[in-house]
């Protein structure tokens, strides 16, 4: 078999830059010196003739033949390992580990009281770190660091080789005024949802959201009287008020009972919310963490 001359530990090399955009971190994964791992960069550069990755204040950044090389090398090497390093077995039931996790307030509320009865059941030897964000591309930031293993959120804007996405569970929107709100005895059309006040949720604080880019496909405009960056915030401002909120369904239906809320359908058509299950590329076969990116789906499909 000829490589060329090719040292497949450069292609380790170069999968190691790609996972963590700098050539500190490079080199601490790889167990090399630091320039060790600027010579095996020079030498990359030397055999793909391209510079590969960029300096930029936010790290490394890739070029498009670095991206285009990524996805085939990274295949190639896990290949090789699985060929010739036998992998242990992972026993859950068993298995003392730690998990950190990043989770928007939403998938907080829907998944996490299940997860935590399974974790107790199925791998009482497991801990799970909760770690909040709230802006879509922070959940590379923190996976990027290696602060969390995965996310659950909406996907990110600056996922690429590096970050993998699956779907995981999805919601749809619904209204809530309080009980006894004239627009919910009335019927909500769209000319009395727009004659409303009403409470925008929007945890990186814009005040323009996906219902407001559907009512601007129809020329239309609704007053937004609060912005929220609080998603459980919303409930309980509506239930003491004469303000509408359109939120996920989940949400609404948290707070209808207590609050006495009345959950009604938009007037505008609302595409379903997608949230994603959101990891490292450096992770994807680490054995416990694909048995907890399991077990989130498992959870989320019986939802």
């Amino acid at each position: 078999m000829d490589f060329h001359g090719i040292d497949l530990n450069l292609l380790a090399a170069f999968d190691a830059l790609m996972d963590e955009r700098n050539v500190t971190r490079a080199a601490v994964r790889m167990g090399v010196s630091q320039p060790a791992m600027s010579a095996a960069l020079s030498r990359l550069r030397t055999l793909f003739a391209d510079p590969l990755f960029l300096r930029s204040a936010e790290g490394l950044l890739p070029t498009q033949r670095a991206r285009d090389l990524a996805g085939p090398i990274a295949q190639a090497l896990r290949q090789i390992e699985a060929a010739v390093v036998p992998r242990p077995q992972f026993d859950a039931a068993t298995a003392a580990f730690s998990f950190n996790l990043g989770l928007y307030d939403y998938p907080a509320l829907v998944l996490l009281p299940a997860l935590a009865e399974a974790l107790r059941r199925q791998a009482p030897g497991a801990s799970l770190n909760v770690h909040a964000f709230s802006a879509r591309d922070s959940a590379v930031d923190l996976l990027d660091a290696g602060t969390i293993d995965a996310a659950v959120g909406v996907p990110p804007t600056l996922a690429d080789g590096r970050i993998l996405t699956r779907p995981l569970l999805q919601d749809e929107f619904v209204t809530i005024v309080r009980q006894g709100h004239p627009a919910a005895r009335q019927g909500l059309d769209l000319d009395a949802y727009l004659a409303l006040s009403h409470v925008l949720v929007s945890p990186e604080g814009d005040r323009h959201g996906l219902v407001d880019e559907a009512l601007a496909r129809l020329g239309q405009r609704r007053h937004l009287a609060v912005t929220l960056p609080q998603l459980f915030a919303a409930p309980a401002l509506v239930a003491r008020t004469d303000m509408a909120a359109t939120l996920l369904r989940r949400v609404a239906l948290h707070g209808t009972e207590p609050l006495q809320l009345q959950v009604l359908a938009p007037p505008v058509a609302l595409a379903p919310i997608v949230f994603h299950l959101v990891w490292h590329r450096r992770t994807d076969g680490h054995p416990a963490q694909q048995w907890l990116r399991g077990l989130l789906a498992s959870l989320a499909a019986e939802l």
